[in-house]
């Protein structure tokens, strides 16, 4: 069984919630305890693109009651193809007020809480640490080291997704909490110490995506930090879940902790983020 997230006590439902998720609620491993978790919860999603499009409407179909999204982009009619929270009359808007009105058309109970910014040294930890799970679907390697190390710092869990043109990639990382042999959970890091030199790495503007493919990875994300919220079966915390859609292959492997990481290691060369940094930051009530 997964380690509860650190979240607020339970939230009341409402008659219409009760309708909403009796699905859940028939559920021996969700039933109303677990389905009023979900409404304490707060997940922040980084970034509004491919991955974090699937990730904030299960996550709002599911009843996270606070759901936060960053990111500093506007829609544009190429993102369409597979950035499935957004819809041609948006085009041109900002990513989080677009994401915000398609939450709020299916699900009015949720309230999303938009940071129309990019997520730096500056203002990282800030942000992070007002939520309890943390979910990346951030499109380059600077973004992840740096919500790595802002999770790590802030105790935060981070549910970690990335794609390329037809696989992709999920895991867990919470190196703040330790496993059942006593050894802190691997991070970021201790799959990747360093990042590779600018310009190695192409994006999907250069490479291509299938779409649906990035529809898998985020819906697997969304499971994860529902499980991690609900503090039921097993997760991806020690391990990287591959994804192959040519073959049509699932793979699992084993990450451990790497003593050596200069993050998390037992000699760690990286010990704060730096600053502080005014935000734009929307909040709203929980509705219904």
């Amino acid at each position: 069984m997964q380690d509860k997230a650190p979240i607020n006590a339970p939230a009341r439902l409402t008659a219409q919630e009760i309708e909403r998720y009796k699905r859940h609620l028939v559920l021996k491993e969700v039933g109303g305890p677990g389905q009023q978790r979900l409404k304490a919860a707060r997940v922040l999603i980084i970034g509004a693109g491919g991955l974090g499009s699937p990730i904030a409407l299960y996550l709002a179909a599911a009843g996270i009651g606070t759901i936060g999204i960053i990111d500093d982009d506007r829609v544009s009619l190429d993102n369409l193809q597979r950035q499935i929270v957004h819809d041609t009359p948006h085009v041109g808007e900002p990513k989080v007020d677009s994401a915000r009105d398609s939450i709020a058309r299916l699900n009015p109970h949720v309230c999303v809480e938009t940071i129309e910014a990019r997520l730096t040294a500056e203002n990282a930890e800030d942000i992070i640490q007002r939520y309890d799970i943390i979910a990346d679907g951030s499109d380059n390697i600077e973004t992840r080291y740096l919500v790595s190390d802002a999770c790590y710092f802030a105790k935060r869990t981070l549910v970690f997704g990335a794609v390329g043109p037809f696989d992709g990639y999920v895991s867990t990382f919470k190196p703040h909490l330790k496993d059942e042999n006593g050894n802190p959970y691997p991070s970021y890091r201790c799959l990747f110490p360093e990042a590779p030199p600018a310009g190695t790495l192409a994006n999907c503007a250069e490479v291509g995506v299938l779409g649906a493919v990035v529809g898998v990875i985020g819906t697997i994300q969304a499971t994860e930090t529902l499980k991690e919220a609900l503090g039921i079966g097993t997760g991806l915390a020690g391990r990287l879940l591959v994804y192959d859609a040519l073959s049509a292959r699932f793979e699992t492997f084993t990450v451990g902790w790497d003593p050596e990481n200069p993050l998390s290691g037992l000699n760690p060369s990286i010990t704060e983020l730096a600053g502080s940094d005014e935000t734009h930051l929307d909040t709203c009530s929980v509705r219904g």
